[in-house]
């Protein structure tokens, strides 16, 4: 049986300098059909810089 598409998916979202995957967050794809991004704390460098949504393998 086949899944339907639900409208909450769930996202992680991608450190652009250091490339690893730190976060998982909740995204509704009725309200933001763009893709997020955020300044979050990256643990590896150290510091903050801009996550964005990739998909969950």
């Amino acid at each position: 049986m086949a899944s339907k598409k639900q409208a909450v998916e769930l996202i992680a979202l991608q450190c652009s300098e250091c490339k690893r995957r730190n976060y998982t967050t909740k995204k509704n794809r009725r309200n933001s059909q763009e893709k997020l991004e955020f300044r979050k704390y990256c643990p590896f460098d150290r510091k903050h810089t801009l996550h964005k949504e990739t998909k969950i393998k």
